[in-house]
């Protein structure tokens, strides 16, 4: 007679249930309400079928409610996409549908391709499968039999998936009424539990295991989600984030432009090199009085990477150069540094150090190169040169909480500066390949722990903090900061990075209060990350319209009448005087048409000077996005708009002086 199995329910309790009894008969037993509402089980976390006869272990009910419902939501939507289109188009094939970041994809081969103008038709017939409501049912089938069965219907790519499973593992087969599919599971109860918060997105080209030797298959994308609600938000954000695009912005804002002779390197025009130049400005200022600013050679011979240890771990992502010696024997291998830290490790090295000048802290604005694969080339996002707000912190065991804290307020400050007050810090901690004695990795994540505790705390609940097993870098654990955006989309970008490795292995030391030798700490820190990202990313935050003080041209003077360009020309004067970047529009053309034309390239403020504002010394002022103007006198608008193009960083400076003389 077969042993009852033993289930722990999440309050605690717990109840023996017959062998072979389901996940759907556990759900029945507590309540027929549940059993209706049940989508799934969690045997001791692992997400299974509702048919699945339960083992001992802890159980929890899977509702819709829950979010580890969307991801089924989301591969049952891939299954009745493609039975829908094997329905509208007989003789396509099938090949694979995983769910992905925020949706789902499915592959076929047709002879004609999809077009956008099918989605509809194919949403419309996966709506009537789902009203179907027909139960996702299982089946454990011979390597043989698929083969065959799948052989018998034409499906030749189903067929190399067969082959492509490891022997001894089970074949699934889920079945949705007649229709199946080979599938790893698991799936809902049935389609019905789908509902309609689905949409098909877009249809690209995709080649066969992703091979370019393979044929090119068409791919549907979509979307859905367990509520309505959830769906129409996130098309919200998708239009939200077309419109904020960046690389459109760019073009329409005369910032920059990439070209096929420097791919993934970016040509910056003067407007936008000057926006790039005022962040510079700005974290150089938050570094004066803390760190030294360095600079470290671009490039280096391939020992030191070898000794660094990115040869061997980061070699194919590198450029590198073969320089040819007038002799054989000069030859030499050479690389653009993909980061900086080899080389203020070198600098740090340079001369002895004592425990009292510790911490020393390096920074530097430096330009690095990265070989990303052409497809994963995003604009400002996703670049093979950039520059890194980099910096690296040698100090003692002691101290090292302290200097996590340190690089924790001045994070979070910089991100205030932008507007960012959303932001979620999570450590990272030891991943299964590291180097480092586990004492070490010990050491440093409990002292990192720590500190996560302290930010919260010292937060009052403003900062949300979590905790990443196992992502942290492969010489130490590491704090990442992710930042929500105006449209809630959240981008990763600071680190703060402990490192045992790089120390050790350039045998770094500096002499101890016992006049020992004694390798230090080492912490990477980034704040922007990479300057061109967080460019990017402040202009689809802003949508282009860029707070004064970041906005790369601040102001236009443009005149009614040629009788007011000399005062419009006085006026421009002024303003810059004060520290203003301003351009003057004296052309003739309706003042309209010029305020239009402005406003497309995102110019923050319109001042407007015409014969009446010549006599009286004034100005009429127009902002981005506003149909009203605002009438001043010349003196209010130079001291109103400088102090809105200070610096929130030089405004704090000026107030902190001001307390202090009072």
């Amino acid at each position: 007679m077969s042993q009852p199995v033993s289930l722990t329910f999440p309050d605690g309790s717990v109840r023996s249930f017959a062998a072979g009894t389901t996940g759907r008969d556990v759900a029945e037993s507590i309540s027929k309400s549940l059993a209706k509402k049940a989508v799934a089980i969690a045997l001791d976390g692992t997400v299974r079928d509702l048919s699945d006869p339960i083992v001992d272990g802890k159980i929890e009910i899977i509702t819709r409610s829950d979010d580890r419902a969307l991801e089924l939501i989301r591969h049952d939507t891939a299954h009745v996409l493609a039975e829908a289109v094997q329905e509208l188009w007989p003789g396509t094939q099938v090949t694979i549908g995983p769910v992905i970041e925020n949706g789902f994809y499915y592959d076929f081969a047709k002879n004609e391709p999809f077009t956008p103008d099918d989605l509809p038709v194919i949403e419309k017939r996966m709506r009537e499968i789902i009203l179907r409501n027909k139960p996702f049912t299982k089946e454990i089938w011979s390597r043989e039999k698929a083969k065959e069965v799948f052989a018998s219907k034409g499906e030749r790519y189903k067929v190399e998936l067969v082959d492509a499973i490891p022997e001894g593992q089970d074949l699934k087969i889920y079945y949705q009424g007649d229709w199946f599919d080979l599938c790893r599971g698991p799936h809902m109860a049935s389609t019905g539990q789908i509902g309609n918060a689905f949409k098909l997105m877009k249809v690209a080209g995709a080649y066969w295991r992703g091979d370019s030797n393979n044929p090119m298959l068409t791919r549907i994308y979509g979307t859905a989600f367990a509520e309505q609600a959830d769906l129409d938000n996130y098309l919200h954000i998708l239009a939200e984030a077309e419109k904020r695009d960046h690389r459109r912005l760019g073009r329409e804002m005369d910032l920059f432009h990439f070209q096929e002779e420097g791919p993934g390197v970016v040509f910056w025009h003067g407007k936008g090199w000057r926006m790039f130049q005022t962040l510079v400005s700005y974290m150089r200022r938050r570094l004066q009085g803390d760190y030294q600013e360095v600079n470290a050679p671009q490039v280096l011979d391939k020992s030191l990477w070898e000794t660094s240890g990115h040869w061997g771990w980061y070699r194919d992502n590198m450029f590198k150069v073969t320089v040819a010696g007038d002799d054989t024997d000069d030859d030499r291998v050479f690389a653009l540094k993909p980061m900086n830290c080899p080389g203020h490790i070198q600098i740090f090295k340079h001369g002895l150090k004592s425990y009292r000048e510790l911490p020393i802290r390096l920074a530097e604005f430096g330009a690095v190169h990265r070989y990303e694969p052409s497809g994963a080339l995003h604009g400002l996002m996703r670049v093979r040169g950039f520059t890194q707000d980099d910096a690296h912190i040698f100090c003692t065991d002691e101290q090292m909480a302290a200097e996590c804290l340190k690089i924790n307020d001045l994070i979070l400050s910089v991100y205030e500066d932008f507007g960012f007050k959303e932001i979620v810090v999570k450590l990272s901690t030891r991943p299964e390949k590291r180097v480092g004695s586990d004492d070490l990795w010990d050491r440093a994540e409990s002292v990192m722990m720590d500190v996560l505790k302290t930010i919260e705390a010292q937060s009052e609940g403003r900062i949300k903090t979590g905790i990443l097993p196992g992502e942290g870098a492969f010489y130490g654990p590491k704090f990442e900061y992710t930042l929500k955006d105006a449209i809630g989309r959240e981008w990763q970008c600071g680190t703060t990075q402990v490192d045992f490795n790089l120390p050790e292995r350039f045998g770094a030391f500096y002499i101890d209060q016992h006049s020992e030798k004694t390798q230090p700490v080492m912490i990477h820190r980034a704040i922007c990350g990479s300057m061109e990202r967080f460019l990017g990313i402040l202009i689809e935050n802003f949508a282009g319209h860029m707070p004064l003080w970041v906005s790369p041209l601040q102001v236009v003077v443009a005149t009614i009448t040629s009788e007011a360009d000399a005062y419009g020309e006085e006026v421009a004067e002024a303003l810059r005087d004060a520290g203003l970047d301003v351009e003057t529009d004296f052309r003739n053309e309706k003042i309209n048409y010029k305020i239009r034309e402005h406003s497309v390239t995102k110019v923050p403020v319109i001042i407007v000077c015409g014969k009446k504002e010549a006599e009286e010394r004034s100005v009429n002022i127009r902002r981005l996005g506003s149909q009203s103007q605002t009438s001043m006198s010349l003196d209010e608008a130079i001291a109103s708009l400088t102090l809105e193009a200070t610096p929130p960083d030089v405004l704090r400076k000026r107030e902190a002086r001001r307390v202090k003389a009072a």
